[in-house]
């Protein structure tokens, strides 16, 4: 059985090779192709490391989802990761399961899980002190880029914008909309009011959206993505439990839940080919019908 104490494994393990493991993947997965920013990054800094890459496309967006789904969602990709993929660590790729879930399942797998939200808050207090958050609705509802930087930077002044329309317009592929240039004034808006000098891409999606924001922020803005931190923190603890792999990447592996075609034709643009996507069925999920993000 996969699920076990984290803690004790990562505790007892320090500086000791845990055989088999250096060749093993590392997971990662997000509600669709959000966590290609993480997926890209990962490529950038650890390019000896083997990368098995899940989508939930099937249950996107994760934004307007309640804890308790997320929950689901994540326990079943993680189980299956862990059971019958043999990753070696896994990166939630996806700020939403970081905020709602990380905490409830990292204990529960035998295996290093990483999320991307205090990896972010660390890097956007490096940079401002009128911090900006853009996030799924789901994520600022629970307040955790807030917490988390002030847990760091307590007279950090933090604001916070859900935007639920970003996640389906990329998922879409109408980045280059005028409808998502005219959004993306109406979210940034309250934020440039405050005078913001950081913008923290509160969603592994909004990366891509990078060339409309800049067309709307002031140039001495500076923007935080939190997938360069979280690689960071994942070739740490690769080194520290000695599972870092030193022999040539295997080719990255792509699964959805939902439709491969539609994620290889969107996914292209971002990594330069077309994959080859797998799809994985788990159990449906009840939607939570005491959600309030659905009211």
């Amino acid at each position: 059985m996969a699920r076990m104490s984290h803690l004790p494994l990562m505790s007892s393990s320090a500086g000791m090779a845990i055989p088999g493991m250096q060749q093993a993947r590392i997971g990662v997965f997000d509600s669709g192709v959000g966590g290609l920013t993480v997926l890209t990054e990962l490529e950038r800094q650890l390019p000896h490391e083997s990368i098995l890459y899940f989508g939930d496309t099937a249950n996107l967006p994760y934004g307007t989802r309640s804890q308790a789904e997320i929950l689901q969602f994540v326990r079943q990709i993680l189980t299956w990761m862990v059971d019958s993929a043999g990753v070696k660590m896994a990166i939630m790729a996806c700020n939403t399961s970081s905020a709602l879930a990380l905490e409830a399942v990292r204990s529960e797998f035998n295996i290093p899980v990483l999320g991307v939200i205090l990896p972010g808050a660390h890097a956007a207090v490096e940079h401002g002190r009128r911090i900006g958050v853009i996030a799924t609705p789901a994520t600022v509802q629970s307040d955790s880029y807030r917490r988390a930087i002030w847990e760091i930077a307590p007279t950090v002044q933090v604001w916070q914008v859900g935007c639920p329309e970003f996640v389906p317009l990329i998922e879409r592929n109408c980045i280059r909309d005028p409808y998502t240039v005219k959004v993306a004034q109406q979210y940034l808006q309250p934020l440039l009011q405050q005078q913001i000098d950081t913008l923290v891409y509160g969603c592994t999606h909004y990366p891509h959206l990078a060339p409309v924001l800049q067309t709307i922020l002031p140039p001495a803005v500076r923007l935080v993505n939190p997938a360069v931190p979280v690689v960071v923190a994942a070739a740490q603890t690769l080194q520290l439990l000695k599972i870092h792999n030193t022999l040539a990447a295997q080719p990255t592996q792509f699964y959805v839940s939902g439709c491969p075609e539609q994620f290889a034709q969107v996914s292209v643009q971002w990594l330069g080919y077309i994959p080859a996507v797998e799809q994985v069925s788990f159990p449906a999920v009840p939607v939570d019908s005491t959600n309030p993000l659905l009211r």
